[in-house]
């Protein structure tokens, strides 16, 4: 399967190359519109030692913001099904913050914590924390009713129940929330970067489009899609790890489920 999947991406990436490079010969835009793929590469051979100090910074933020907003987000959840009137407190203010797109957010945490990685990692850590959060909080109170039911003619206690039976069944939840949250870690980052950096892929793109060097902001691009893609294959190679039991089936393109 993972052959497979590998194969699909690589067919996938080299179909939008060539369609790139059929725009470009059709339609002939000016380089500094679109580049051709040939231009991004020579850039990635020029500027390699600039392009990697500004990547480095920018997945410390990722890894700071992914860690942090991983965390809270699994503590939230643990709160809300652990107390229940803590949960009818913090949930509507959790739903709000989430409501505020990032760009309204962005300026104010600048200037809250200044030009450094600070400001980067709390809007990643906002953009993870959500998804985390939300999808593991659904996972512990989608509990069958008759497996609590039968907790309850034990003499577990009701914070065992939550650690030996809620939290476990709870946990292939997480991951997907972690499947949803993980690929938006870069966009929190560069969002942050955009608004005010010194230093960053997104300060990288920010300043090559202001000197219309578009080769360099599609190689950063290009950057940030990758780490976007090993984020997210991270995860799926974490889940097994974390959920064993749940193993999931993998269906083919060619044998597809029977209904």
């Amino acid at each position: 399967m993972h052959l497979l999947a590998t194969r699909a991406a690589l067919l996938t990436f080299g179909s939008l190359v060539t369609a790139w490079q059929a725009a470009i010969f059709l339609l002939h835009p000016p380089r500094y519109i679109l580049p051709t793929p040939l231009d991004v590469l020579a850039v990635f051979g020029r500027q390699s030692d600039y392009l990697l100090s500004n990547t480095q910074i920018t997945v410390g933020e990722i890894a700071a913001g992914l860690g942090v907003g991983t965390l809270l987000g699994i503590l939230t959840a643990l709160c809300i099904a652990a107390l229940p009137r803590f949960g009818r407190l913090v949930w509507p203010m959790v739903l709000v913050l989430q409501a505020l797109p990032v760009f309204v957010i962005a300026p104010l945490l600048v200037l809250w914590f200044g030009f450094g990685m600070a400001s980067k990692v709390v809007m990643t850590t906002l953009i993870i924390f959500f998804p985390v959060a939300s999808a593991f909080a659904d996972g512990l109170r989608r509990i069958p009713a008759e497996i609590l039911d039968a907790a309850a003619t034990t003499e577990a206690s009701h914070w065992q129940t939550l650690t030996y039976i809620r939290i476990p069944l709870a946990l292939p939840s997480l991951v997907s929330g972690l499947r949803v949250a993980a690929p938006l870690a870069p966009l929190g980052a560069v969002v942050g970067e955009w608004v005010g950096a010194s230093a960053g892929l997104g300060f990288v793109m920010v300043q090559a489009n202001a000197r219309m060097q578009t080769d360099m902001v599609f190689a950063a691009m290009a950057i940030l899609a990758l780490l976007t893609l090993l984020l997210r294959k991270g995860v799926d190679y974490l889940a097994p790890l974390v959920t064993p039991w749940a193993a999931e089936n993998e269906i083919s393109p060619s044998r597809p489920e029977m209904e």
